[in-house]
């Protein structure tokens, strides 16, 4: 456990100062959300979508988990790139863990998503988002479970495919229907019935549910309950298919 540890900490550091150097990419990719929150959250505001009537305790949570959804599944992308340029090879023939090879790369994409996450509340409370600060954290946390679960499964990707090409469109087929069948713009409750009870499918539902709630101060309730337990289900779940498949390809 001691060397797994220190392991983790070692290619966490490694990314962790490759993103620092980079500004662009620290920025770039809560730029979408951003640009949501500024061009279609005004066309909310007067509509009494939350429980309190405040649009942005519905729409922000979204965004939150927006930016971990198209994020954390585009972060294979870079491991294809150290793949071609054999960055991956020269780590295998290392004393280093598998495991810590994928979890030093999960700690560093959580850490970029939550920062990013933060920037965007700090944009919305400034546009009108009321919440509980304990709301806000648990939202945080959230935004870094999804993070790590859909980063594990895009790593997992990217070490089956060999090309760009091939991992653009297999992403892309996972991340819109789940983008729309999750409610993240708006509640699915104002969808059709059948659109309501097909999304019910989707687990990052829950998620989204739970967020909502805790934007409102809404902490005990089966939502918030459902999507704790989906929340950690599914990281646990993606990150034991992201270590075996990192196993596997270092044997």
């Amino acid at each position: 456990m001691p060397a797994l540890l220190s392991d983790t900490a070692l290619i966490f550091g490694r990314y962790a100062r490759q993103t620092l150097r980079s500004k662009f990419q620290i920025l770039f990719g809560v730029l979408t959300p951003l640009l949501y929150l500024l061009f279609f959250g005004p066309l909310l505001t007067d509509l009494p979508l939350g429980p309190d009537g405040d649009s942005w305790q519905i729409l922000v949570p979204g965004l939150l988990l927006q930016l971990g959804l198209f994020g954390a599944t585009f972060s294979g992308f870079a491991l294809i790139i150290e793949k071609q340029f054999g960055v991956v090879e020269r780590m295998r023939v290392t004393p280093i863990s598998r495991l810590a090879l994928l979890l030093g790369r999960i700690l560093r994409d959580a850490a970029l998503f939550v920062f990013q996450a933060v920037l965007l509340v700090l944009a919305a409370l400034v546009m009108g988002l009321r919440a509980p600060l304990a709301g806000i954290l648990v939202g945080f946390a959230f935004v870094a479970l999804l993070t790590a679960g859909l980063a594990s499964l895009s790593y997992a990707l990217a070490m089956k495919v060999g090309k760009p090409q091939e991992f653009g469109p297999a992403v892309n087929a996972v991340s819109m229907p789940a983008m729309l069948l999750s409610g993240l713009m708006l509640p699915m409750t104002l969808a059709p019935t059948w659109l309501d009870v097909l999304s019910h499918l989707m687990p990052f539902r829950y998620l989204v549910d739970a967020v909502r709630a805790a934007y409102v101060g809404d902490y005990a309730t089966a939502a918030m309950l459902y999507g704790v337990l989906t929340a950690i289900a599914f990281a646990l779940f993606s990150v034991a298919v992201g270590t075996r498949v990192f196993k596997r390809a270092g044997a």
